[in-house]
């Protein structure tokens, strides 16, 4: 069974997942509502969250490690080590990425949660998104990380859903057409 690799992300309405300090300040803020907008429920639906190392690091502020339950592969070709207090469901992978796919076929890895903007974007370069679920903020940036960058050709979508929330969120799901 081929694994099936999954984005779960927000960006600003101009389409940038933080700022170019890596903040998420404007995220963070966005609302005070309780409504986990679709999360639980997707992450019930992956074995592996596939993280590259500027995500990473960002998750590394947060205190708490979010992730308790899930197995996490940390990508980064320059991270020697993963720092101490990291707890032992999580891995680091060198890449690159057909490699890394290889390993997490050999692990048993079946339902993938992509995360963090270069690795996505290496990921749509090979062909190896199945689905994008963007969750668009109610807010201008202006200027930060972009969701996409280039690629070498078209990525035709199929728009599965759209939710709008009371938050002011709206979250769509595409599906990547082969």
């Amino acid at each position: 069974m081929p694994l099936k690799a999954r984005v779960f992300i927000a960006t600003s309405l101009d389409g940038y997942i933080a700022r170019e300090d890596g903040g998420l300040d404007w995220l963070m803020g966005a609302t005070q509502s309780a409504d986990d907008h679709g999360y639980a429920g997707f992450m019930a639906g992956v074995d592996t969250l596939v993280m590259g190392r500027g995500t990473f690091d960002k998750v590394m502020t947060f205190g708490e490690w979010p992730y308790p339950d899930t197995r996490v592969v940390v990508v980064s070709s320059t991270l020697e080590a993963l720092p101490r207090g990291v707890p032992e469901r999580v891995e680091l992978h060198p890449g690159p990425i057909p490699v890394l796919l290889e390993h997490l076929q050999a692990t048993g890895a079946k339902s993938l949660y992509l995360d963090g903007g270069k690795l996505i974007q290496g990921f749509l370069r090979e062909g190896l998104v199945d689905e994008l679920t963007i969750t668009r903020i109610p807010v201008l940036l202006g200027q930060g990380i972009p969701l996409f960058g280039d690629l070498a050709k078209d990525v035709p979508l199929q728009h599965m859903r759209t939710t709008s929330y009371a938050s002011g969120f709206v979250q769509s799901t595409y599906r990547v057409v082969r």
